[in-house]
């Protein structure tokens, strides 16, 4: 079963949570072999409802104690630029796209994000583009 696992921490993220889960992305998500989708929503007020078909399943929760699980069977990983949520997924070697909040004032994430695409761990984007 090959799963994308989506976390935003602690914090909320409405954006990349309505963007990954709207019915557009799901057909992508399917198309490109993937068949069971982790949405981790924090605090967030989007909050998707769960699924399960024959060939695909949706998951979705708040928190849990330790995201450990859900990156080890990850094939990927969609994240916001949290540095605890990259670094703990890069150490897992797991595939990673960095989603940046905008919303976000003095954005720091960005900066973090540039740095490690710079160095070849990741890719990055936007709820709009992607780099």
């Amino acid at each position: 079963m090959k799963c994308v696992f989506v976390t935003v921490g602690t914090t909320s993220f409405d954006d990349l949570i309505a963007c990954v889960s709207a019915h557009d992305s799901l057909q992508i998500i399917q198309s490109l072999g993937y068949n069971r989708l982790v949405l981790q929503i924090g605090r967030g007020k989007v909050v998707p409802e769960p699924f399960s078909t024959e060939s695909f399943t949706l998951d979705v929760y708040r928190y849990k104690d330790s995201l450990k699980e859900d990156l080890q069977k990850a094939d990927l990983v969609i994240s916001h630029a949290g540095a605890g949520s990259c670094l703990e997924t890069l150490e897992k070697r797991k595939p990673l796209i960095v989603v940046i909040n905008e919303r976000l004032m003095n954005n720091h994430q960005l900066e973090l994000a540039k740095q490690l695409h710079k160095d070849g761990h990741l890719f990055y984007c936007t709820c709009r583009y992607t780099n």
